[in-house]
C-alpha cells in the first residue's frame, strides 16, 4: 500500500496551473485584492464543507469521498480553463473548494488507519513524510510540464485544462484501493431511516468538536495550524509576480519577442521544480528534523522562529525592490524558504495532532484542523491582496505576517503551544 499511497501523492500534485495561478488571474485584469477574494471563496467553501465531509468519510467510506473529491477537481479545473467572466472563475473556484473539502484529512486518515492495522503507528511521521515527499516530486514534475504547456501555447488556460487528466487517473487509483483499509463504521442503533447517515455524521462531528474544545492541547494545536498554514497559503503565490518581473530583468533581449506568459514560463517552471524538490527533501527529513530538535514540540518552536526570519527577509527584500537585481534573488530565496519550512511543518503538526485523537475520529479531527487554517486564509488572502495593491509591493503583507508569526513564537516559548 505504501506504493499506492505514494502514487496518490504523485498524481494529486499534477496541478499544472499552480505555478501560474496568480499570474493567470492577473492576466484576466483582476487586482491582487480580487485574486485574494477568489482564494478566500475557495477556502470559504472548504470551511463550510470540510467537517461534514470528514465525518461522512469516517462513517460512510473514505475511498468514496476521495473519488468525489477528484471528480469535483476535474470539473473545476476545466471550468477555470474555459472561464471568460468573473462569475465563471468563481464557479470554478467553488468546485475547486468542493474537491479540497472531500480530500483534506481523508487520505491521511486512510494512511494512519493502515498503519494502525499493520502495527506501525509509531512510524506515522516517517510514513506521512514519505508520501508527502512523493507529492512534492509530483509537484516538481508538474512544474516542468506546466512550463512546457504555457511556453508552447503562450496561454495560461492550457495549464488548467490539462490538469483534469491526472485527476481522472487518481480517481481510478483511489477507487481500486482495497476495501480492508477503509474501516467500516461502528454499528449505531440510532442510524436507521431517512436522513440517518446525516444525523450520524452530525453526532460524530459534535462529539469530535466537543473533545477538541475540551482539550487545551488540541485547541493549541488547531490555533497553531491557523497561524502557520494560514500565513503560508496567503503568501505563497506572491512568488509568481516576482518571478515574472525577474524574467523580464534577467532574460533581457533573449526573450523580448515572447509573450508574457511564455517568457514567465522560462523562469517559473524551473524555480517551481527546484522548490518542489527541496520541499520533497524537507518532507522526507521532517522526522529527522524533529529528532534533531529534541522532539515534535521543540521542532515546532524552532520552525516558528524560522518562519519569522523568512518573513522579515521577504519584507526587507520587497521594500528594497524585489523586481530589481539582488532584491529579486533574495525575495525568491525567501519564498523558497517558506515552502521548505512548510514541508517540515506539516508532517510534524499532523503527527502531533493525530497523537491526541482516537483513530475512529481521525479523518474528522484532521478535517477540523485543515478547516481551521483555511478559515485563517479566508481572512488573510484578501487582506494581503489589499496591502499589496495599496503598498505596491509584498513588503507590508510580509511585515504583518512576521508580526503574527512572532506572536506565536513567543507563545510557544512560554510552553503554551
Amino acid at each position: 500500500m505504501l506504493a499506492r499511497f505514494c502514487l496518490y501523492g504523485l498524481l494529486k500534485n499534477q496541478r499544472y496551473f499552480e505555478p501560474f495561478l496568480l499570474l493567470a488571474f492577473l492576466a484576466k485584469g483582476l487586482t491582487f485584492f480580487q485574486v485574494g477574494l477568489l482564494i478566500a471563496l475557495r477556502d470559504g467553501v472548504v470551511h463550510l464543507l470540510e467537517i461534514p465531509s470528514g465525518a461522512a468519510a469516517d462513517l460512510l467510506g473514505r475511498r468514496g469521498a476521495m473519488v468525489v473529491s477528484f471528480a469535483a477537481y476535474a470539473v473545476g479545473f476545466v471550468t477555470l480553463g474555459l472561464a471568460a467572466t468573473p462569475a465563471a472563475l468563481a464557479a470554478g473556484m467553488v468546485l475547486f473548494g468542493v474537491g479540497e473539502a472531500f480530500r483534506s484529512g481523508t487520505h491521511k486518515a486512510l494512511i494512519f488507519a493502515w498503519l494502525e492495522r499493520e502495527g506501525r503507528l509509531d512510524e506515522k511521521t516517517r510514513v506521512y513524510g514519505l508520501t508527502r515527499a512523493f507529492s512534492k516530486v509530483g509537484s516538481a514534475v508538474s512544474s516542468l510540464v506546466a512550463a512546457a504547456l504555457v511556453f508552447v501555447s503562450a496561454r495560461y488556460e492550457s495549464a488548467f485544462l490539462w490538469s483534469a487528466v491526472p485527476c481522472a487517473l487518481n480517481a481510478l487509483n483511489l477507487a481500486t484501493y482495497p476495501a480492508s483499509i477503509d474501516p467500516r463504521p461502528s454499528p449505531d442503533p440510532e442510524a436507521s431511516g431517512r436522513g440517518a447517515p446525516l444525523r450520524a455524521a452530525w453526532r460524530h462531528v459534535r462529539a469530535t468538536l466537543r473533545d477538541a474544545a475540551g482539550a487545551p492541547r488540541l485547541r493549541g494545536l488547531l490555533l497553531e495550524s491557523m497561524g502557520y498554514n494560514g500565513l503560508f497559503k496567503a503568501a505563497r503565490d506572491y512568488l509568481q509576480p516576482v518571478l515574472a518581473a525577474a524574467a523580464v530583468l534577467w532574460l533581457g533581449g533573449a526573450a523580448a519577442d515572447l509573450d508574457d506568459a511564455a517568457r514567465s514560463a522560462l523562469l517559473v517552471g524551473p524555480v517551481y521544480a527546484l522548490l518542489a524538490a527541496l520541499s520533497a527533501v524537507a518532507s522526507l527529513r521532517a522526522h529527522r528534523f524533529a529528532e534533531w530538535a529534541g522532539g515534535d514540540e521543540a521542532a515546532a518552536r524552532r520552525l516558528w522562529g524560522l518562519l519569522v526570519a523568512a518573513l522579515v527577509v521577504l519584507a526587507v527584500a520587497s521594500a528594497a525592490g524585489a523586481g530589481a537585481g539582488a532584491g529579486a534573488a533574495v525575495a525568491i530565496a525567501g519564498f523558497v524558504a517558506l515552502n521548505v519550512l512548510q514541508n517540515l511543518w506539516r508532517p510534524i503538526l499532523t503527527s502531533r495532532i493525530y497523537g491526541e485523537v482516537e483513530p475512529a475520529r481521525g479523518a474528522t479531527l484532521l478535517s477540523i484542523e485543515s478547516q481551521s487554517h483555511r478559515l485563517a486564509t479566508v481572512v488573510l488572502a484578501p487582506l494581503f491582496g489589499a496591502l499589496v495593491d495599496a503598498g505596491g509591493s509584498f513588503a507590508p503583507a510580509a511585515a504583518l505576517g512576521a508580526v503574527v508569526a512572532l506572536g506565536f513564537r513567543l507563545r510557544a516559548g512560554r510552553g503554551r503551544a
